[in-house]
């Protein structure tokens, strides 16, 4: 692995590569992913027809993203996930060894933070491009430096009823489940160290309500075919704790695109500025 030396997180650090992460796994990894996120069809859960979830592409992609720190001197404590996409170029299979590489693709100006960009591909063995991701990172706290705010957030839904509305309950286990695919942040299922960071109770994993949402619409426009998901774009907005529902609410657009937001229970806007991209 190349040796990079951390720059500050500023304009100069646009464009820094992040250390290569070589990804194995098998149809068990694949199974604890769709049990994470709570899924239940055999097709997901089952290896006799096994098919990947297209949203366990952030899986052996978010190895590389956490290698940030390798290239930009940031506080961990400081961070959280602010954005998430991703694109599927080719079916992703059910076992295999992937690689991905990265960049820091931009950093914003956010006043009392700053937001890093990160781009990654992720490639197989025959260096054919299986799916890339986009990650924003926001680190509280690194702000004020001067530079650009970065571009303004799109993907608004219609001010009418959404066309389709899922709802998913989770489990109170959810995240200890989710945790066993990669993101063995304490703050997901500690409660003291929860509480240090200004929750009373562990928290679901961002990704793990992506997942959620990227079912809703598998499920409901793609007919639980993987291979008619395109992509997802998201931007995480609020907390779901463990044992919440999360209700998937979903507008059709032009050309393929379905607008997105999830809410809990009771309301709560926890991702927004979303959209999906279906076949």
């Amino acid at each position: 692995m190349t040796q990079i030396q951390p720059k500050p997180l500023g304009p100069d650090a646009v464009g820094l590569q992040l250390p290569a992460m070589t990804f194995e796994y098998t149809d068990r990894d694949v199974i604890l992913y769709a049990l994470g996120i709570g899924a239940t069809e055999l097709d997901f859960v089952y290896e006799r027809s096994l098919k990947t979830l297209p949203t366990f592409a952030v899986i052996p992609a978010f190895p590389a993203m956490t290698g940030l720190s390798a290239a930009v001197e940031i506080n961990l404590v400081m961070v959280l996930h602010g954005e998430q996409a991703f694109r599927i170029h080719k079916t992703i299979p059910t076992r295999g060894r992937l690689t991905t590489t990265g960049k820091v693709a931009g950093v914003y100006d956010k006043g009392k933070g700053a937001l890093a960009t990160v781009e990654t591909e992720t490639r197989d063995d025959n260096g054919e491009l299986i799916f890339s991701n986009s990650s924003g990172v926001f680190v509280r706290g690194a702000g004020g430096f001067g530079g650009e705010r970065g571009p303004e957030a799109g993907n608004i839904p219609p001010e009418r009823a959404p066309d389709k509305t899922v709802e998913m309950q989770t489990l109170p286990i959810q995240a200890m489940i989710y945790r066993l695919s990669g993101d063995r942040n304490p703050l997901h299922i500690d409660p003291d160290f929860a509480k240090m960071a200004g929750y009373d109770r562990p928290i679901l994993h961002g990704l793990c309500t992506f997942g959620h949402v990227g079912r809703a619409v598998l499920q409901e426009y793609c007919g639980n075919d993987p291979s008619r998901f395109a992509g997802m774009s998201v931007r995480f907005s609020g907390v779901v704790y463990p044992g919440d529902t999360i209700v998937t609410e979903m507008w059709e657009d032009d050309g393929g695109k379905v607008l997105l937001q999830a809410k809990t229970q009771e309301g709560r806007v926890v991702i927004s500025n979303a959209a999906a991209e279906v076949k």
